[in-house]
């Protein structure tokens, strides 16, 4: 049965949340607490990666209890409903430390809120992935209901970045370099934390109708225990499609971390933009991925996942960490020439455009790797694989956070600064460590994700022997 369109919306609802989230820490937090706030970048890296690591551990956890859990409200719903209001809570105080902390009371203020708000979405967004896998096990459905996630994250990461650099971070007579305002981030941390309580809430509520059709675990299985965690990871490592996924986006989102973390810093002191030419460049990547979420999703159904995915992050890595390398060695044009933003601009849309397949693709691709593990072993166990996927991503993006800080250190890049003050080389150091510094991780990654097996055929053969399994299982005895 096909998936209503209502459902679809209030699935991909929910990842507004993330989307929100992801854009705040990724592109704003670590610079909020270095150059506006003064915290070390070390420092700041440290309990950045600290906090995502724990983060990163409790993914696997969230999701074995998940796909274990008992309730008159399925196996997920009970986490999204219980983690919407600490998580924002959490948010808007991540946003707002209190004045006279010192150096050391900011790194726990930093460290404590973030631990929090990534323990929060951790208990909604992994049951949350789970669930849409769940919605519905046809190829190219999926793909779709993977696309609905996907805009609407984009939605929350557009909002979060649009009105970040056109309402908060407005020039001031004090400030005008106006993210350096450290009055600005209080009321984008409240805004926001409303946005994520709302959205996923709503997305609970909408897909609440779908309880009764949704997998629950088998009669026989027992209650969880920690043993099984380990247990269902090893298993869900001997499938050599997700082993390849999960090898890839180890050394991918090292890369992604550094390069996330250092984007702001990037904008502002390498390329030199002002806050509407950097919301320029970050609408035409929102605009790329919104263009490229229908592409992928219709180019789906005449190409398998695999060659899509592939495409996907190979282009986007090329079109994200080839502008500094251009730069560093004089291939691209002059700050003057009014090509310069238009590159920029440019090679923003066809980097996220390219990206959107492999977004699209890598949540879709996970799905069918569950029902592979299920032909195998006879259990579903959605939660554990994406949040094996999910503890992948984190640990190593909070790694490349911490190497971020770390590299502005060991750069020496100063606090506080306005742009063109600081010294040309420790610039062109930032350009060095964001392009071709992390250029080489990109290549690595492709190596592993290239190893995925599962095509459209042999998903169809999978499909059709758990059909034949079930049906046997329901068959009455004589």
């Amino acid at each position: 049965m096909a998936v209503p369109f209502s459902t679809k919306t209030a699935f991909g609802v929910g990842q507004v949340a993330e989307g929100v989230k992801a854009a705040s820490f990724n592109y704003f937090l670590l610079f909020y607490y270095t150059q506006v706030l003064g915290l070390p970048g070390t420092w700041t890296g440290l309990a950045l990666f600290i906090a995502t690591t724990f983060d990163a551990l409790t993914d696997p956890l969230t999701g074995s209890l998940s796909d274990r859990l008992r309730h008159r409200w399925g196996r997920r719903h009970p986490f999204m409903y219980a983690s919407a209001l600490p998580m924002g809570i959490c948010f808007a105080l991540l946003f707002a430390p209190p004045q006279a902390l010192g150096p050391q009371g900011l790194f726990f203020w930093l460290l404590g809120f973030t631990l929090l708000v990534r323990a929060a979405m951790t208990l909604y967004h992994v049951p949350h992935l789970a669930l849409g896998a769940e919605l519905s096990n046809d190829y190219s459905e999926r793909t779709t209901i993977v696309a609905y996630r996907t805009f609407f994250s984009l939605a929350g990461t557009a909002l979060a970045i649009g009105f970040a650099w056109l309402y908060f971070f407005r020039a001031t007579p004090q400030f005008e370099t106006g993210q350096l305002n450290p009055a600005a981030y209080p009321g984008y941390g409240l805004l926001f934390a409303c946005v994520i309580v709302v959205s996923i809430l709503a997305s609970a509520l909408g897909t609440h109708d779908r309880i009764p059709f949704l997998p629950r675990p088998r009669d026989d299985e027992p209650p969880f225990h920690v043993r099984d965690l380990l247990r269902d990871y090893v298993g869900a490592l001997r499938n050599d499609s997700f082993r390849a996924i999960f090898l890839g986006v180890i050394v991918f989102f090292v890369m992604r971390g550094i390069q996330e973390v250092l984007s702001t810093h990037m904008a502002t002191y390498f390329w030199e933009l002002e806050q509407k030419k950097i919301f320029m460049t970050s609408a035409a990547g929102v605009l790329g991925f919104l263009a490229g979420i229908p592409f992928a999703t219709l180019a789906a159904r005449r190409l398998d996942k695999r060659p899509s995915f592939l495409v996907g992050v190979g282009v986007f890595s090329l079109f994200i960490l080839g502008p500094p390398v251009a730069k560093l060695v004089g291939w691209f044009p002059a700050k003057e020439s009014p090509f310069y933003l238009g590159v920029l601009v440019s090679a923003g849309f066809v980097a996220t455009f390219a990206a959107a397949a492999g977004v699209v693709m890598a949540g879709s691709m996970m799905a069918d790797i569950a029902d592979e593990h299920e032909l195998e072993t006879g259990l579903r166990r959605e939660g554990i694989f994406f949040g094996a996927l999910a503890f992948a991503g984190k640990a190593t993006s909070g790694l490349g956070t911490f190497l971020g800080g770390i590299a502005l250190d060991v750069i020496g890049f100063p606090k506080q600064a306005a742009p063109g003050t600081v010294p040309p080389q420790t610039v062109d150091s930032l350009g060095i460590v964001y392009g071709p510094g992390i250029a080489i991780l990109a290549a690595v990654a492709m190596v592993f994700l290239a190893r995925y097996r599962i095509d459209r055929e042999r998903h169809a053969e999978i499909v059709a022997q758990l059909a034949q399994r079930r049906a046997l299982a329901e068959a009455p005895t004589s």
